[in-house]
């Protein structure tokens, strides 16, 4: 028997390289700039995820029914499994000369993760993408294809639309063949691009709770593989940004207890590892004359919640805070807009205590609130509450848009008839915001339009000019 056992083995390596990988999971074209762009993938060793096959019961928050957390993770709903290979990216832009990236090798130490850096790039421009991947050298590659367009230059007047989600637990997704359709109903607007504003995983929610990091990163891997999904982020430039739930649990903080074996350490390497994110958590990006985008990180530098309130109790942190007191003040583009993981306006409920429109940072909130309205046109969109809103806040008067959940199953926490002062919309299910920029008769206008999970039109909200 032995002597069959070299060429056993032989058979078997060869099999392996020849053996094909995928990218289920798709891809991510963010961090765009008017020069540069960061592409996002990973390899997979299965050309479609599990099937799910568990039901869901509706009290009040969607739930598998009968989910063994103890189950192998491969073998659980729309598990998606990595795989070893290597991946590359090209970009064409349109009547130009393309440019490719290296080939990358995919490994398990990184969840089978690949980032491509793209710099030198042309403002304003269209480019397709193709991304490849293969199990070896010379094997014909799995492709992807999408497009982005670049940033318009900061000096360059320009339309812009941009549309923001929040919270998508697995569970509630609304259509069992491409997932959350709120996705498909964005894609056909045509953003510029999207604002994630955290809660794409839901990390303390049953089916399972993700009490080890295998339980984590399968929740990304089986949320990215919903085809509505594929389909936005290789065509539709994004920003991520995280909350408590796909950071680790409800409300957290550093310092907070694991959740099992997970704890706050890990589970924030995770997000850097599945999320599209270039340097620091908190970035800002201009979009042309008119537009520039703030993205902050409410959980990895906040006072722990149960601590008394004052000066130093903070959400953000110093150096967070003071840099975008410079890079706010400094900027000179018409309007400006703050995308926060959580409320600053709300009303929020009394029982919340991790935000800055509540009591437990209410210094910090009442600074931040009197600072942007201090700026002039400056807005705030925010995730976190699983109810849509438009709220003035009484004393500044800065305007927040609040864009509920993604799908109607995850609205949830708020009374439609209870319409406080601060409102002037309320409603209570999922959808999205929609932020559009644009020149009539050569000035400078802004919309923001609320959206059902279908694309219906439910708002608009068009501000005054500020004239400073």
């Amino acid at each position: 028997m032995k002597q069959w056992l070299p060429a056993l083995l032989l058979l078997l390596t060869v099999g392996s390289a020849r053996a094909q990988v995928y990218l289920t999971d798709g891809m991510k074209i963010a961090e765009v700039t008017d020069r540069s762009a960061l592409i996002w993938t990973r390899i997979c060793g299965v050309e479609k995820p599990n099937p799910v096959v568990h039901d869901r019961s509706d009290n009040p928050i969607r739930r598998p029914l009968d989910f063994d957390d103890s189950m192998p993770v491969a073998e659980m709903d729309s598990a998606v499994a990595g795989a070893a290979g290597q991946a590359r990216v090209v970009l064409t832009p349109a009547g130009g000369a393309s440019v490719a990236s290296d080939w990358k090798e995919a490994s398990a130490e990184d969840d089978f993760t690949l980032r491509f850096l793209f710099e030198d790039l042309t403002p304003y421009t269209e480019y397709s993408v193709r991304l490849e991947a293969r199990p070896a050298r010379g094997r014909v590659p799995c492709v992807l294809t999408g497009r982005l367009r670049t940033a318009p230059r900061p000096d360059q007047v320009a339309p812009v639309l941009c549309t923001s989600i929040s919270c998508q637990q697995f569970w509630d997704y609304d259509d069992p063949r491409r997932g959350f359709i709120v996705y498909d109903s964005m894609r056909k607007l045509g953003p510029d691009f999207l604002v994630h504003t955290g809660d794409y995983v839901y990390y303390d929610k049953a089916g399972p709770v993700a009490t080890t990091p295998a339980k984590a990163c399968y929740k990304w891997h089986r949320m990215n593989a919903w085809p509505a999904l594929v389909d936005f982020y290789r065509t539709v430039p994004s920003y991520l940004t995280k909350d408590d739930h796909d950071t680790l649990r409800d409300d957290c903080y550093p310092g907070i207890k694991p959740l099992g074996e997970l704890t706050f350490s890990e589970a924030v390497k995770i997000w850097y590892e599945q999320a599209p994110v270039r340097d620091k958590p908190y970035r800002t990006f201009r979009w042309g004359r008119d537009l520039q985008i703030w993205i902050v990180e409410g959980r990895e530098f906040r006072t722990p919640n149960p601590t008394p309130d004052g000066p130093e109790k903070s959400i953000w942190g110093a150096t967070q805070k003071q840099w975008f007191i410079d890079t706010v003040t400094q900027s000179d583009a018409t309007f400006k807009i703050l995308f926060s993981p959580t409320p600053v306006v709300g009303p929020d409920r009394d029982r919340k205590a991790d935000n800055h429109a509540n009591r437990t940072y209410a210094h910090e909130g009442r600074w931040l609130r009197r600072f942007l309205a201090g700026q002039g046109n400056s807005f705030v969109v925010n995730g976190d509450r699983h109810w849509q809103y438009v709220s003035v806040d009484e004393e500044t008067g800065l305007r927040e848009y609040s864009q509920g959940p993604a799908s109607d199953s995850h609205a949830q926490g708020w009374r439609p008839d209870d319409r406080r002062a601060e409102h002037r919309f309320l409603r209570v299910a999922g959808g999205f915001v929609a932020a559009r920029v644009w020149r009539e008769d050569g000035q400078p206008q802004i919309e923001f339009t609320h959206y059902d999970v279908q694309g219906r039109v439910v708002h608009t909200d068009r501000p005054p000019l500020t004239r400073r």
